[in-house]
């Protein structure tokens, strides 16, 4: 269940991103061009990420996607603030994920040590 949750969320925020560029392009200083590579790319490699979420490795991936999201706040200030919200959706959903695994795992090992 985490890996689903951790996807499910990078999937989410691969939108946000998205929509978070077009604002930037907008909004932002910096060349439009600058904005569409970073903002492109941290989206193209959330969803990536996405796909990883079940591998080794992929929710260190999503921990460093979300800090990247944080960071983009230095040229769009309103994501720091979204940037916190994401890192502390992903970091309740891994601790949910996780618990839902744990409860499951024991409840496979009750059932099979009842007979059932």
């Amino acid at each position: 269940m985490t890996a689903r949750l951790a996807a499910a969320t990078l999937a989410l925020e691969a939108f946000v991103v998205f929509f978070a560029t077009l604002v930037a392009a907008t909004l932002s200083d910096a060349p439009d061009a600058a904005v569409w590579a970073a903002g492109g790319g941290l989206s193209l490699a959330c969803l990536l990420a996405a796909g990883l979420a079940r591998r080794p490795g992929g929710i260190v991936v999503g921990w460093v996607l979300q800090a990247a999201l944080v960071v983009t706040g230095i040229w769009v200030p309103a994501m720091f603030a979204l940037g916190a919200v994401f890192v502390a959706v992903w970091a309740w959903l891994l601790s949910v994920g996780r618990r839902i695994d744990r409860d499951r795992a024991a409840w496979a090992a009750d059932d099979k040590g009842l007979g059932g």
